[in-house]
């Protein structure tokens, strides 16, 4: 891991950080799912709305939590309790392309364990859902316990219909105890407050 890496939680001042990590994710990770003329265009001006309108006010519910090693290099954005049976929504988590393979992600999965675990929800449990494409993303959340456990199809980003590129499928990966992920945790500094 690089050696000044430290997680905190994001800030209102994160979200144009946050979205051109997300939109430069999105156009590496999900080109034949999105159609490219949303990839190539208005993808950026969507997620900086996005998490403008998230990082705004906080929330009990919302738990963002980025990675900087001399700016931003990854972050993990988590809704707590949002499902009865499958637990906390992890609903984004990234790393920047050059950051990869260094276990930041591995990293903001077990400190958002911990945020899942602090937070006393009533479920212990956390699930994703992952671009049916996405090989290596698959197989990172198979290595850190995740099971699959469904399939649907994708929504069009802000429900925008011309988003998409086709009919894409996602997959459920779902952790019935979140608390499997803590073992990830024990290297690098945590979030403030995590």
């Amino acid at each position: 891991m690089p050696p000044d890496l430290c997680f905190r939680f994001a800030a209102a001042s994160d979200a144009p950080a946050i979205a051109a990590l997300h939109a430069d994710s999105w156009r590496r990770h999900y080109r034949g799912a999105y159609a490219d003329a949303f990839l190539d265009g208005d993808v950026l001006a969507d997620r900086i709305s996005v998490w403008t309108a998230r990082l705004q006010q906080p929330d009990r519910v919302r738990c963002t939590i980025v990675a900087e090693a001399g700016g931003l290099v990854g972050f993990a954005n988590t809704f707590i309790g949002e499902d009865p049976r499958w637990g906390a929504l992890l609903d984004n988590l990234h790393v920047a392309a050059a950051q990869k393979r260094l276990g930041i992600g591995s990293r903001l999965m077990a400190i958002t364990a911990e945020a899942v675990i602090a937070a006393g929800a009533e479920s212990p449990g956390m699930y994703l859902w992952v671009l049916e494409q996405n090989i290596g993303a698959q197989a990172f959340y198979r290595a850190l316990g995740g099971e699959p456990a469904g399939r649907t199809s994708v929504p069009p980003p802000g429900g925008v219909a011309g988003r998409l590129h086709g009919t894409p499928m996602k997959l459920r990966y779902a952790w019935p105890r979140v608390d499997v992920l803590l073992q990830h945790r024990a290297r690098g500094r945590g979030a403030s407050g995590a």
